[in-house]
């Protein structure tokens, strides 16, 4: 079903994701049977998964009719949740969107996978098909090559997220050869990752890199907001705002569609993101209130973005010079 000759790679989608309204994340479910030692959103067997299947179709039914071109479905494991990921896959590509899912093959225990996964797949542009050693104690090599094989039969495109830790790489790539032979780049792709220090990750990793506020460019990601199957939104993919921690106001929730649109709508609107995304929070240290940021030390720009959203969370009315600085300086390429 994916169209002839059609893929998207790593970098057409992050280019995309950094245009403001082309794609959008559905975070389709919290559980997972994998249990990593290093996960980001800290899934589980028995973590939250959709129970209101009302304001979940409503969510599908948003997305699809929205302008977003592409949409992504991750978790957790999308495949545990036969009937929400189902329906998505179904409901945005018969709307003419381009479907990325995220998964760890988890599924693919025998050669051929069961039909309503074909299908999935069939609908799938690009697959993001996660493995390092902490994905192999849950996905056994055979598996991972089974799902490698069952996406490229599909026509999706593959890129393979792996750790930048010791021989991961190589031992990806190695998987890609067993499953495809020495040609294994005409199907797929290899993208190293720096350890996230969220969820689990934070008791396995560390932080070790750090640069003063006045460095950090514009967040990009702030483009591609982030909508829960609960009907939670937050402004961006920040593993830690998906789990609920981090300033309020980087979410909003909405208990039916009419509510969703507004909630995105708040977030694209709200002066402070939209400066955070556009001239970026160095820039911001510019600002008197935050400027004794500007040579304190972060690890991230999701640290500093949260300390601003910290010390703006009482304003009763959007900062007026943070207003100002929207539109009278040039936005950073």
């Amino acid at each position: 079903m994916t169209p002839a000759g059609e893929h998207l790679g790593w970098q057409e989608i992050e280019d995309i994701r950094q245009e403001r309204g082309r794609s959008t994340l559905l975070f389709i479910t919290d559980r997972c049977p994998v249990g990593c030692a290093h996960c980001s959103v800290d899934s589980r067997r028995d973590s939250p998964t959709i129970t209101n299947f009302v304001l979940f179709a409503q969510i599908v039914e948003w997305l699809a009719e929205h302008d977003h071109d592409v949409v992504g479905v991750s978790g957790g494991e999308p495949f545990v949740e036969r009937r929400g990921l189902s329906l998505a896959a179904r409901r945005v590509t018969d709307a003419g969107k381009r479907l990325v899912v995220y998964t760890s093959g988890v599924w693919a225990t025998r050669p051929q996978p069961p039909a309503w996964i074909a299908d999935v797949l069939d609908r799938c542009t690009t697959v993001f098909l996660s493995t390092d050693a902490f994905h192999a104690e849950g996905v056994a090599d055979d598996h991972y090559v089974h799902a490698a094989r069952a996406i490229q039969r599909a026509g999706a495109w593959i890129v393979v997220q792996v750790l930048e830790v010791d021989d991961m790489v190589q031992r990806a790539e190695d998987l890609l050869r067993q499953a495809f032979g020495p040609g294994w780049r005409d199907f797929a792709e290899v993208h190293p990752l720096t350890p996230l220090t969220a969820g689990r990750g934070a008791d396995v990793f560390m932080r070790t890199k750090h640069q003063p506020g006045r460095a950090f460019a514009p967040c990009t990601m702030l483009g591609s907001p982030m909508v829960r199957y609960d009907g939670v939104v937050t402004a961006c993919c920040n593993e830690s705002v998906i789990m609920g921690w981090g300033p309020a106001g980087l979410r909003r929730r909405a208990g039916d569609r009419e509510e969703l649109a507004t909630a995105i709508d708040s977030l694209r609107d709200d002066p402070l993101l939209r400066a955070i995304g556009g001239v970026g929070p160095g820039v911001l240290t510019l600002h008197p209130r935050f400027a004794d940021l500007a040579a304190e030390e972060f690890s991230s720009v999701c640290d500093l973005c949260w300390k601003m959203f910290d010390r703006t969370a009482a304003d009763p009315a959007p900062d007026a010079l943070v207003t100002a600085m929207n539109t009278v300086l040039p936005v950073a390429p």
